[in-house]
Parts: structure tokens; sequence; C-alpha cells
């Protein structure tokens, strides 16, 4: 039986001095052990944090008593500042801002598509500057790298073009009536923040849940991924009707089971 999720009443917090501060808004659920891991979820490229599989993430971590954090990066959802400022660097600034806002002795990332790739990166970064434990990874059609191992291999000319004299290109949207932006600041950074270079050390468990049919982040992207993740305990559960969403009530059971699988 699922049990309803409370409201939503978000919080902010301010990440960043003088001109880069921005107002990032969070949702912040306690457990009822002090001591249980907290999930925290990292959403997608231009998604936020009142997305279904967030919700979800929330909810289970209610039934189960865990604590929850969930938040939308800056220029995303409710969050303040521009959408063309963001680069990996900056939105991966504001998740470990956020969860070192809430300190848990352990959390769970639950990252989907770009949020796969700030939770590697936030994964990383944690073990080097902070006690907080990673008990586990669910990456949900995670896309690492995404902006030099998928779209830069794909650029027109017309596209690269546009980089170089305007400082982006737009993309059609199969999500919104809004065309995706990329800007030259978010290729640049992507390129100094990948994570497909070597063997990445996670020291945890690791669930990634692909769809065979997404458009947007290929299978054969999480196959890659997992070749560099061989000392870890990874699980790869390949799902061949699933789109890049994975909302579907058959994909949020995956999800589930996979969170749960971690505790």
């Amino acid at each position: 039986m699922n049990l309803p999720v409370a409201p939503e009443k978000s919080t902010h917090i301010t990440v960043g001095e003088g001109g880069e501060a921005r107002q990032i808004a969070l949702v912040h659920r306690q457990g009822r052990a002090a001591d249980s891991p907290m999930l925290v979820w990292l959403g997608g490229y231009r998604s936020d944090m009142s997305g279904t599989k967030a919700l979800e993430m929330e909810r289970l971590a209610g039934e189960l008593g865990l604590p929850s954090l969930r938040f939308d990066y800056s220029g995303h959802g409710v969050s303040g500042g521009a959408f063309r400022d963001g680069t990996i660097s900056r939105w991966l600034e504001e998740a470990l801002a956020v969860i070192k806002a809430y300190p848990a002795r352990d959390v769970i990332l639950i990252g989907s598509s770009m949020g796969g790739w700030i939770a590697l990166r936030a994964l990383q970064e944690l073990r080097k500057q902070s006690e907080i434990g990673i008990k586990g990874l669910v990456l949900i059609a995670p896309a690492p790298d995404f902006t030099h191992d998928l779209i830069e291999p794909a650029l027109s000319e017309t596209e690269r073009q546009s980089l170089q004299e305007r400082g982006f290109f737009e993309e059609h949207s199969e999500y919104s009536p809004e065309p995706n932006i990329f800007t030259r600041d978010l290729m640049q950074d992507g390129f100094s923040n990948r994570v497909l270079t070597g063997i990445i050390e996670t020291g945890c468990p690791v669930h990634i849940l692909q769809g065979m049919k997404d458009a947007d982040v290929p299978f054969q992207h999480a196959l890659k991924l997992v070749e560099f993740l061989p000392a870890d305990d990874v699980v790869l559960t390949l799902i061949r009707d699933g789109d890049h969403r994975l909302s579907r009530p058959q994909d949020i059971e995956r999800m589930r089971a996979a969170i749960i699988g971690l505790i």
C-alpha cells in the first residue's frame, strides 16, 4: 500500500557568493531513526524535483522511515539562477551543498540521466572532503560524460558554428515545447568533469536501470559505464521496452526494488 506524500513545502539555501549566489530550492524529510541512510534525488537535464520518480523516491523513504532529500539545480524548477549559466561543476557544487546542509551518516544517491553523472562526481568529491558515507548508487538511464560522448560526436556543422559564434546551440526537445539549449561553457566544463576516463572506485554497490528503447541515452552507454566499474558490486538491469524516462508503474517498481536492495 502506497502512503500519500505530504504536501510540497520547499525551503532554500544559498549556494555561491556575490554575483555567483543562487537560491536552491529543496525538500528534506526526516526519517524515524537518526542513523538511517538518507535517500538523495539527483535529477536530469531540465528536469525538476516534482517529477514522478523523485516523488516516488520520497514516498518510498516515508514508507521505510528513511530521511529523503530532493532539490532543483539552479535554472531548474523553483530554484534561482539562469539555466544558461548552468554547468556540471555548478550543478555539482549545488548538489554537494544541499547534501552537506542535511548531513547524514550514510546516503544513497539516486541519479537520473544527467543526475547519474552528478551522482558519480558527487561520490568522488564526498569521499575526498566529507565524512558522509555512500551506501549505494541507483543510476537510472545514466548519462555520464554525455556532453563529450553523446552530444559532441553528433553535432552538425550548423550546431558547431552556432557554438563557436553564439556560444550555444538549440535542439528540439521531446519533453518540452521549449528547445534544449547547450552552451559552450557546458560543453567545455563537461570535458573537465568526465568520469569515463579510468576505473571508477565507488566503494559501494551500484544498480543501473536502463531502457533499451532509450532515444536519448543509448543502452550501449550503460554497458560502457559498467566497464569502468569492474571492482564494485554492480547490477545492470536492461529493460527491453523501456524509454529514457522509465516512469511507468513497472519502471517505478524496479527503482523501488533497486533502492530497497541497497538498504
